[in-house]
């Protein structure tokens, strides 16, 4: 299939384009300029250049693919009016014509789960940051009845190929000699490896179930004071771990603070009853201790 990517140069997007390729469709990527065009060509996909405002490129774009994979991710002032804007016309292109589109949402719509495993059907409590992303999910999923195979994602976070936030950790440590986390420790991460998750877009993109949403996490939940721990010892600073207080933290980080702080524990067979998708890639304790993060 001749499948349209956005956020093709990011960090999710480059690895689901790797997998799209990997298995013989044609990826074409979006790019909002001709250096990032140049770079998706490097790498033996088509890159056509264009960005979320621009709706009527996306539309054109959308209607000139097979599928549509949206893995572009967005915060700041502004953001879920320009996702919205951007999903919308990119539905509007797909109306009638029964090809999937995958929408890439998280897990931290949800909110804070207060210590409870949730999945796809929990009440949600998006903190500001993503507050304006359950409209876009239910804009994606009433899709179907536009004749469009629409699917939402919900990835936990993302930790493989040295990117997501695992990233940030270790760049703590080497920079500070301690791995500093936002809020005391006790509050719970949701995770898959990049790998992983790339593997549940092909299968979403190529049989899709349409009007469906998925969680995309591995393995059990994990407290970010034990996530920071391995990384400090795996960085041979063994126990030096900072708290930040969620103010403090919110006066650097702003609102994505919040988030980084929440207890959210998320799991789901879903995907595995939908697409056969299992989890096949490290843990993330084995990714800290033996993975892309120590190279």
């Amino acid at each position: 299939m001749k499948i349209l990517v956005t956020g093709a140069t990011g960090y999710i997007g480059g690895a689901v384009c790797d997998a799209l390729k990997a298995a013989g469709h044609q990826v074409v990527g979006l790019a909002r300029n001709q250096d990032r065009a140049h770079l998706l060509e490097s790498r033996g996909f088509v890159s056509r250049v264009g960005d979320l405002e621009d709706l009527e490129g996306l539309r054109s774009a959308a209607a000139d693919a097979e599928a549509v994979i949206h893995a572009a991710m967005k915060f700041g002032a502004g953001a879920g009016t320009r996702d919205s804007a951007a999903v919308g016309a990119m539905l509007d292109a797909l109306a009638g014509s029964g090809k999937p589109f995958v929408y890439s949402s998280g897990v931290w719509v949800i909110g804070d789960t207060g210590g409870r495993m949730v999945g796809e059907v929990s009440m949600l409590k998006p903190p500001p940051l993503v507050a304006w992303r359950p409209a876009v999910e239910e804009m994606v999923c009433a899709a179907k009845e536009r004749d469009v195979k629409s699917v939402v994602l919900r990835p936990g976070m993302v930790h493989g190929r040295k990117g997501g936030a695992l990233a940030g950790l270790f760049q703590s440590a080497r920079e500070r000699g301690a791995v500093r986390i936002v809020g005391n420790g006790e509050n719970h991460w949701s995770t898959i490896h990049i790998d992983d998750l790339a593997d549940l877009y092909l299968r979403a993109v190529t049989s899709p179930a349409p009007g469906e949403l998925f969680i995309a996490c591995g393995g059990m939940p994990q407290t970010t004071g034990k996530i920071a721990r391995a990384v400090a010892k795996a960085s041979g600073i063994e126990d030096k771990v900072e708290f930040i207080p969620v103010e403090t933290a919110r006066q650097q980080l702003g609102p994505i603070a919040d988030c980084l702080a929440m207890d959210l524990k998320a799991g789901s067979t879903k995907a595995a009853r939908f697409f056969g998708w299992t989890v096949r890639k490290p843990s993330i304790f084995d990714e800290i201790f033996s993975g892309s993060y120590l190279s």
